[in-house]
Parts: structure tokens; C-alpha cells; sequence
């Protein structure tokens, strides 16, 4: 625990698909006796997240550690919701030694740096870190504007392009917020590629914030914790496309949820799924398989045209065996349609 008695935490952020997920479950799996808390912000109506590292059986961080928070950011809800949560927290007879919160792929990081200074809080906890994971193989395929002066030279052509897009003003906004950065997927490029990605990034760090890289999200907890840098008194640091807004929401994306069954064959499953976002506005989809036979659920990750999955534990006692998926999209997205190619 740090000095004055706060309890750090550690707040993890990266765009969709970026691999926040699995960059936890490594932190969890190497805690080596800390006790880990974990704050899950999910971006839909079903906590995938949450589920996926519930699923995960490391004794270092058990389900009761392990707080979901769904339906909208974190920085949104919190006086209801984020706050009172962290309370609980630290009002254990054990509290945690350190606190992780993985915010949605959709959310500003700054908001919720700011309301580690509520007043029922800010004696007790400081932000230890803000950690930005990036899409190694998505930041060199050109997908968040990895090129700033490109850009910039592409809207003094065009006066039609005042504004960056919403991903590009998430990316930014995340990477401008970070202490530390985590190149994430480094096996998928080639070291040009690597370094490459890590001069691009490295143009829209601040002074100071280490990039490091990673593969699956795994790194020595050493590197993720202990950063000391107490984010929540250093805000104006941190600029935002958003500095000066009394607030900010989510209009730009909607996310839904299809329930589907036991699917039986879930690799034609997968290739409807690419078949829809090829032609629907998906940037991301997560959910859980239910094949019939399998003891095991399988796990469905998504970004852009890259899926993933795999089993990751049995299907419990009492659990309702369905294929569950939440697709995340631009506003906009013709639920009806992407069901209809869901479909069998």
C-alpha cells in the first residue's frame, strides 16, 4: 500500500478488442498472494467481461472480488453505482492490497479518473496508474489513425472533416490519459511492423509514459503496478477531446444482445458472423457458445473481421445452456437485418 494509507488501483483502458481482458487474467493468474480486486464496466446488457474472468478459476481473485458494473460507463453512474462500489471495497475486513477496473472499450478514461476525487474517496484511494492497451495489428492497418499528420492533412483538404471521428477521439483520448502502454499482440507483426507501430503511438504519448509490448496481455504484474502516479491530482495533464464538456454519452454506438440456442455447428456460426459485420457496422462481438455434446462453453471474441474462440469451463449446474452474443456497433445498426444473418 502506498503512503498516507490509499489503497492504489489500477485503471486498465484500450479500445475494443484491444485485449484488456486477457491482459487481467494474466495479471490474476501472477497476483503471487496479493489480493486483487476487480471492477468489470461493461458496455451492453450482458457483463461478458465479468463472466469471462469469473470463468477464468485463479484462486487469487475469486468471484466475490469481482464487481460488474453494466449498462453504461462507469464515469456516468458514479454516484449510483461506481463510487458506493468502491466503498464496499475498502470497507472489507480484508480490504484489497490493489484494485483493478477495466473500463468499457468504449469509455473516456478521464471522467473516471476525475471521480476518484468524490469527496467519500479521495482520502482512501488513489489511481496508481492508467494503463492504455492498443491493438498492435489494428494500429498498423491504419484503423484508429495511426498517422496524426496524415490526418491532419487529409481534413485541411477537405472542410468537411472538422472533427475526428468518434474511434479516433477514443483512441486518442485513451492514449493522451495513460502512464503506461501496452502494445498488445506483438507476435502478429514483424518487428518493422512493431516499430512502426511504436513510432506512431509514440507521437501522441505523453512525456514520460513508457510503451511496452505485449503478447495475449501478458506481463510481469510488476510492470502494471507500483506506477505511483496518482492520476487523479494530475488531470490537467491528461488533454481530452472532450475538456470543457459538462458531460459525454454514447449515441455514436448501441449494442445488442441475440439469444440463440444450442448452436450445433459453431463454425458456420462464425462465418455468419463475418458475413454480417462485412456488412453491418460491427466493430465488436463477445459472447458465450452452447454446443451441443461439449461439457464446456465456448467463448466468442470479435473485432473488426478477427474472431476468436475457445472453451474456457464447463457449463455449471442449473446454468441455462444458450449461445449468448452481444453485438456492439455504430448508432444506427439494423438489429433486424443482423439477426436475420445470425440465423440459421
Amino acid at each position: 500500500m502506498p503512503s498516507h494509507g490509499k489503497v492504489p488501483a489500477t485503471v486498465v483502458t484500450g479500445f475494443l478488442g484491444a485485449g484488456k481482458t486477457s491482459l487481467i487474467r494474466s495479471l490474476l493468474a501472477r497476483a503471487d498472494g496479493k489480493r486483487l480486486a476487480l471492477i468489470v464496466n461493461e458496455f451492453g446488457d450482458v457483463g461478458v467481461d465479468g463472466e469471462i474472468l469469473k470463468g477464468c478459476g485463479i484462486e487469487s481473485c475469486g468471484e466475490d472480488d469481482i464487481v460488474e458494473l453494466a449498462n453504461g460507463c462507469i464515469c456516468c453512474t458514479v454516484a449510483d453505482d461506481f463510487v458506493p462500489t468502491l466503498e464496499a471495497l475498502l470497507d472489507r475486513p480484508l480490504p484489497p492490497d490493489h484494485i483493478v477496473i477495466e473500463t468499457s472499450g468504449l469509455a473516456l478514461p478521464k471522467p473516471l479518473i476525475r471521480a476518484f476525487n468524490w469527496p467519500a474517496i479521495r482520502t482512501r484511494v488513489t489511481v496508481d496508474g492508467v494503463v492504455a492497451v492498443v491493438d498492435g495489428p489494428a494500429v498498423a492497418a491504419g484503423r484508429f489513425a495511426a498517422d496524426p499528420e496524415a490526418v491532419q492533412a487529409q481534413r485541411r483538404a477537405d472542410d468537411a472533416l472538422d472533427h475526428d471521428s468518434p474511434l479516433e477521439e477514443l483512441f486518442h483520448d485513451q492514449l493522451n490519459c495513460a502512464d503506461l502502454v501496452v502494445l498488445n499482440k506483438a507476435d502478429l507483426l514483424d518487428e518493422t511492423g512493431l516499430v512502426a507501430v511504436a513510432a506512431d503511438i509514440a507521437d501522441e504519448l505523453r512525456p514520460g509514459v513508457r510503451l511496452v509490448r505485449a503478447s495475449q496481455g501478458a506481463l510481469d504484474p510488476a510492470v502494471l503496478l507500483g506506477l505511483g502516479a496518482g492520476a487523479e491530482g494530475d488531470l490537467d495533464s491528461r488533454p481530452s477531446h472532450h475538456d470543457g464538456e459538462d458531460d459525454h454519452d454514447h449515441d455514436d454506438f448501441v449494442s445488442h444482445v441475440f439469444e440463440l440456442g444450442e448452436t450445433a455447428a459453431p463454425d458456420r456460426l462464425l462465418d455468419r458472423l463475418r458475413g454480417a459485420i462485412e456488412g453491418h457496422d460491427i466493430l465488436r462481438v463477445k459472447g458465450f457458445v452452447a454446443v451441443p455434446g461439449k461439457t464446456m462453453r465456448l467463448v466468442l471474441q470479435g473485432v473488426g473481421g478477427r474472431l476468436d474462440s475457445y472453451f474456457d469451463r464447463d457449463w455449471r449446474d442449473g446454468e441455462t445452456r444458450s449461445t449468448r452474443l452481444v453485438v456492439i456497433g455504430l448508432a444506427g445498426l439494423d438489429r433486424a437485418a443482423v439477426a436475420m444473418a445470425l440465423a440459421e
